[in-house]
């Protein structure tokens, strides 16, 4: 029998990669390569799209050629991608109109404030599940449509399309004949109606965006279109943006199940299954992925600092020299200590909103030194998780089944098992920590029929289980004082 392989194209913020994984779940081949950031004013971020596309194609080749595989080999191809991110180009020169404006972009404030004073606050949270922010592609297309030259006559000629980054991928890898998208990230753009499943003509009115501009919306496992690659035909049956990838990637199959992905800041998802659950602490209603003709719904947290505050540590304190110090440190503190940090250096998100409330360092005596220090700013990572994964909890109704781990952070060992111990909840770290990439080879594989989700749960290899080991007294007791010391981080600017 043949060996079958998925490839899994992960276009991320700062780079494009391609992975190929075997038919037993296993990575065989993997190729990077950097993009370049665009800062034209400050707050603005791009990409060029062409750019993107190239580094797509030129890490698919490369990574083909290093696992010496056929294209024959090739069962199907899957796409994960940064999410939000905005591109507009033209259908008949195949060309863009304007570099692709990216997540973190907040160019579109201003706008946002506009959709505010209409009053659509309400409109868009019951309908999107998401809140009036620059974050979202909506704002976006509006931007390019308004400021750039001629745009808003080629929209009104049926000249233009849209898409996020996944779709552009895909109008290009199927010589420009498929315009789509899933649903994981028609559920980012703002414009969505996540229950109903359209595009919603009150937000595209409101934003002056016409609907012949949008992607049809697939399932996130289907058959979208074919790759032609030496004269053979690849299937792509994949789509998830990224965070959804890595929750399915994470066998989060189930209501409860949630993932944590520890980088610059936390992303938390929590699969609430087949009912879509409304946040009353200002969390994110998402669609997770559509299968099986059923859709899945998340919801999703973010932690605004989280290994950004161990670069501190390191970058501005100058306590450590690399990341993975912070654990042979805080090893060195007795096993409690009264000292705790806020890493509020951006505000606090969820579940607090406090947008003025500033870093904080508590319950320091004479005898505090740096081991202190880097121990309370690793605690903080996991109170804040945990103050996510109660709200969580309080909106799905349901009680957290187990959390599963990846990002750089999550190799700390120190960090995970006080996240166990807080939570009061197995914390699971896989071998496997691309699980993201893993997301999308595993809804292309499952459409093709090398895999089912039972068969991928079996593929899943935990690297190490951590398992609480506080008192539910101590517990109580230490993440009373953490809420003591956010309170008094609040309302800075008002001292």
């Amino acid at each position: 029998m043949t060996n079958k392989y998925i490839i899994a194209l992960d276009q991320g913020t700062t780079s494009s990669r391609t992975v190929i994984v075997n038919d037993k779940g296993a990575i065989v081949a993997m190729e990077q390569q950097e993009i370049e950031q665009i800062y034209p004013k400050s707050g603005w971020v791009e990409h060029n799209p062409m750019e993107i596309l190239e580094t797509q194609l030129t890490t698919m080749k490369k990574a083909i050629k290093k696992a010496q595989i056929q294209p024959s080999e090739i069962a199907g191809i899957g796409i994960t991608n940064q999410r939000e991110t905005t591109v507009v180009w033209n259908k008949f020169t195949g060309k863009p109109i304007y570099n692709a404006i990216v997540w973190q972009d907040k160019r579109t404030a201003a706008i946002c404030e506009n959709l505010k004073e209409k009053g659509l606050d309400n409109h868009v949270n019951k309908t999107t599940g998401l809140v009036i922010d620059s974050y979202f592609s909506g704002t976006k297309i509006n931007w390019i449509l308004e400021n750039v030259e001629g745009a808003k006559a080629s929209a009104a000629k049926n000249e233009l399309l849209f898409g996020t980054i996944d779709t552009w991928l895909l109008w290009n890898l199927t010589d420009k004949k498929i315009h789509a998208t899933d649903y994981s990230n028609a559920s980012r753009t703002m414009l969505f109606d996540i229950k109903n499943l359209y595009w919603d003509d009150t937000l595209l009115e409101a934003l002056k965006i016409p609907k012949s501009m949008l992607p049809e919306v697939k399932p996130s496992s289907f058959h979208f279109g074919n790759y032609e690659l030496n004269g053979v035909k690849i299937k792509i049956t994949g789509i998830a943006g990224d965070q959804q990838a890595a929750l399915f990637g994470q066998t989060c199959f189930e209501k409860g199940e949630a993932k944590n992905t520890y980088g610059t800041g936390c992303f938390l998802l929590m699969n609430t299954g087949e009912q879509l659950q409304y946040s009353k602490n200002g969390l994110l209603t998402t669609i997770a992925w559509g299968i099986d003709n059923k859709i899945y719904y998340a919801l999703e947290g973010s932690v605004f600092i989280a290994g950004a505050a161990i670069q501190w540590l390191r970058d501005g304190l100058q306590m450590i020299t690399s990341a993975k110090e912070s654990e042979e440190f805080a090893n060195l503190v007795p096993e409690e200590s009264s000292v705790y940090v806020v890493p509020a250096f951006a505000g606090l998100g969820a579940p607090y909103w406090d947008m003025y409330a500033r870093g904080a360092i508590f319950g320091l005596t004479q005898d505090t030194g740096k081991n202190h220090l880097i121990k309370a700013t690793l605690e903080s990572l996991a109170y804040q998780t945990k103050d996510l994964i109660i709200a969580m909890e309080n909106d799905a109704q349901t009680t957290l089944i187990s959390l599963k781990v990846d990002g750089g952070a999550s190799a700390n060992n120190f960090l995970m098992q006080f996240q166990a111990a807080i939570l009061n909840t197995v914390v699971e770290r896989p071998k496997t920590t691309e699980t993201t990439v893993m997301g999308a080879a595993y809804l292309a594989g499952i459409y093709v029929g090398l895999w089912t989700q039972e068969s991928i749960v079996l593929h899943r290899k935990i690297d190490r289980e951590f398992t609480p080991n506080f008192s539910s007294e101590k517990r109580n007791r230490l993440y009373k004082k953490w809420q003591k010391a956010v309170k008094r981080s609040m309302n800075w600017e008002e001292l």
